[in-house]
C-alpha cells in the first residue's frame, strides 16, 4: 500500500507539473501574439469584431461598437467608425461633423492614440481577431502616396487637417513624402483663377483628409 501511495503521489505531482508547463508555454505565445499586434491590427479587429456580432445585435449598437474615439497627434479629438484598412491608412466615416456622413482618409502615423471602451479592448486583443492582412487583398498593401495620387487624379475637393487646422483644396501632384495642394474655397471648383496659393504639405503633417 505504501509503495501504491507513493505512485500515486509521484502521478499527481507530474500531472501538476505538465499542466504547469502547458500553461506557462500558452501564456507565452500569448504574450508573443500580443507583441506582434500593431495599432493597425488591433483597429481592424475591433471593426471585424463588431462586425461579425452585429449579426446577433441591433444596428445602433453595432455603429457603437464600431465607432473609435482617435487623439491625433495635434491633440484633437475625433471619432470615427472604420470602413476600409490600407497599409499605412484607414478609411473611415467621420462622426459629429457639421457636414452630414463626411469620410476621412485617416494616415495611421497621424494618431496619438485610441480612446476605447472595454468591450473594444477586448476585442481588439481576441485571438484570431487581428490577422495580417492577406496578400491577395490590393487595399491592404496600398500606401498612403498611392490612395492620395488616386484623389488627385480624380481632381476631389478636399481638406486636408494639419496641427495648424484645415485647408480646403484640390491636390496638384503628390510626392514621395509630400503633396501639392491648390487652394480654393470650398464653394468654387479648382480653377487658376479661384486658386489662392499653392502649398507643399509634407505627409508626415497631415492628420486627416476629409472627402
Amino acid at each position: 500500500m505504501r509503495w501504491d501511495s507513493l505512485f500515486d503521489d509521484l502521478e499527481g505531482q507530474l500531472e501538476q507539473e505538465l499542466r504547469a508547463e502547458e500553461l506557462d508555454e500558452h501564456a507565452e505565445e500569448e504574450r508573443l501574439r500580443i507583441g506582434r499586434l500593431s495599432v493597425r491590427d488591433r483597429l481592424q479587429a475591433i471593426h471585424d469584431g463588431a462586425r461579425h456580432d452585429g449579426a446577433d445585435h441591433d444596428g445602433a449598437q453595432h455603429d457603437r461598437d464600431r465607432a473609435v474615439r482617435v487623439i491625433l497627434n495635434s491633440g484633437e479629438h475625433v471619432t470615427v467608425r472604420p470602413l476600409s484598412f490600407g497599409r499605412d491608412w484607414l478609411t473611415a466615416q467621420l462622426l459629429g461633423e457639421t457636414r452630414r456622413a463626411a469620410q476621412c482618409v485617416l494616415p495611421l502615423a497621424a494618431i496619438s492614440s485610441l480612446v476605447l471602451t472595454r468591450a473594444q479592448v477586448e476585442l481588439s486583443l481576441a485571438p484570431g481577431s487581428a490577422q495580417p492582412p492577406a496578400e491577395s487583398t490590393l487595399a491592404s498593401r496600398l500606401t498612403l502616396p498611392f490612395v492620395l495620387r488616386d484623389l488627385c487624379r480624380r481632381r476631389a475637393p478636399i481638406d486636408v487637417r494639419t496641427a495648424l487646422g484645415d485647408v480646403h483644396g484640390t491636390i496638384d501632384r503628390v510626392g514621395r513624402d509630400h503633396l501639392d495642394l491648390a487652394t480654393h474655397g470650398s464653394d468654387r471648383p479648382r480653377r487658376e483663377s479661384a486658386v489662392i496659393d499653392y502649398r507643399t504639405i509634407p505627409l508626415h503633417q497631415v492628420l486627416l483628409v476629409r472627402l
